[in-house]
């Protein structure tokens, strides 16, 4: 029994196969794609004045509040907890969807979910602590794919249940409610990591006794790549045994970790170019959420829900795999993105703008849809562009702690937008009005 543990402990399938059935049924969500007909409809019987204005605005608050305390606490927590509060989160979420009524309800759901979309950080960096480093390339192809496929499957799956079935919203969301449950179910099997990248490092453990020394496998003045050798003086700046003996208390430990995480940032942005692409990531991504937020809102502006047939779920589906397809499309692609990189960035943010312009000013729903097939299509090929930009300059440590950080400048940026231009207290202005405001940003994203 106990050489059975062991060979599953130390095998990179097991723990990848169940991070993968835990991230097919966290993103089989059928009902996600109906949220505003649902909300809006007779279910709920709210506005979609509260919807949008009072409600939606909740999720980017709540995320951005906790977008960095659950990034600290999932590195030192080491992740597989994280992962099963994500769940419960997720099925608090559904439950108050399915049983709540109310502005303060649907806010605190947003709340809720805000949790799940901080928490996502965890199912994306656990594997790389419980699996070797010549097993990554699969086990993240295999991770990401898995999610695409199930919200693809799930996508459609909606659109079939409400088209053909008149399924109604109600059972669509209690389907979702049953999936999340089951990737809930998955989390209590996965291995708990005896590494994570930061507060646990297994180089610090394996050679260095004593928490103070985790520190000394970081160098500040080590350049933003991927190389991992250290200069033989930098074992000076490691602590003497006189300093362990003076220094063991775990508080002085994780105040060393966050100052290095400030140098290992100030040490990235150092650089010209990691700098334009992370700006660009934020303010293409903040814009890209707002985007997504809200497109529901527009398409029951165009469509009434009430009134029309509602094909969000088709649409959702290709989308998803027009994104895929062309992120796929960017590791086939042989170019010197060095120098073609910024071309790229510019010819298809001015295509987002143009889709963005679009769906501001046609009337027809259709025109809309491909409207936003296009702008999401754009933006995960730019996105995967920038995201191999940065990652191919940078370990793998400062490469995770950049893409939060982006996030996390990007979710600022996002929330200045919803203060200002969506929330209630702020101009409160209607959907197509705030989409021809992300037209204009949009150009001002690749000006830059």
């Amino acid at each position: 029994m106990d050489c059975c543990k062991e060979a599953i402990s130390s095998s990179w399938i097991y723990p990848t196969l169940i991070l993968c059935v835990n991230g097919f049924f966290s993103a089989m969500r059928p009902s996600e794609a109906f949220l505003t007909p649902y909300l809006t409809g007779p279910d709920k019987n709210l506005t979609i004045e509260e919807v949008t204005n009072q409600i939606f605005p909740v999720w980017t608050y709540s995320y951005l509040a906790l977008l960095f305390p659950v990034f600290l606490i999932t590195d030192y927590a080491r992740y597989k907890p994280i992962i099963i509060l994500q769940g419960v989160s997720f099925i608090i979420t559904w439950l108050l969807l399915l049983f709540a009524r109310g502005v303060v309800a649907m806010q605190v759901m947003e709340f809720f979910y805000g949790m799940v979309t901080a928490t996502e950080v965890a199912y994306y960096a656990y594997i790389y602590s419980v699996i070797s480093t010549e097993h990554y390339q699969k086990a993240t192809s295999y991770c990401r794919s898995i999610t695409l496929v199930a919200a693809t499957v799930a996508a459609v799956l909606g659109q079939l249940l409400v088209s053909l079935a008149h399924v109604s919203y109600f059972y669509l969301n209690a389907i979702t409610l049953a999936s999340l449950s089951l990737a809930f179910v998955c989390s209590f099997f996965l291995p708990m990591p005896q590494k994570s990248m930061f507060f646990h490092r297994k180089d610090a453990a394996e050679t260095l006794q004593g928490p103070d020394k985790v520190m000394a496998t970081f160098n500040p003045n080590e350049p933003c790549s991927c190389q991992e050798d250290r200069d033989p003086a930098s074992a000076d700046t490691g602590p003497t045994p006189e300093q362990q003996a003076d220094q063991p208390q775990p508080q002085s430990h994780a105040l060393k970790v966050l100052v290095q995480l400030s140098k290992d940032l100030r040490e990235c942005y150092s650089s010209r170019k990691l700098l334009y692409w992370s700006l660009w990531w934020a303010l293409a991504t903040a814009g890209f959420n707002q985007v997504l937020n809200y497109i529901q809102v527009l398409w029951d502006f165009r469509a009434p829900s009430h009134s029309s047939a509602v094909y969000n779920g088709a649409v959702e589906a290709i989308a998803t795999f027009l994104g895929s397809a062309t992120s796929m499309a960017v590791g086939y692609v042989k170019l010197n993105w060095d120098l073609s990189g910024e071309l790229a960035l510019g010819i298809f943010s001015a295509m987002d703008a143009g889709s963005l312009f679009l769906m501001y000013f046609t009337e027809n729903i259709w025109a809309c849809y491909a409207g936003y097939l296009a702008f999401k299509a754009c933006y995960m090929l730019l996105i995967t562009i920038a995201t191999f930009q940065i990652a191919v300059n940078l370990s793998m440590e400062r490469y995770a702690l950049m893409f939060g950080f982006n996030n996390f400048v990007a979710l600022v940026i996002q929330t200045i937008l919803t203060v200002v231009v969506v929330d209630s207290r702020g101009l409160g202005l209607d959907i197509s009005t705030q989409k021809f405001l992300y037209f204009l940003w949009i150009p001002e994203v690749w000006n830059c």
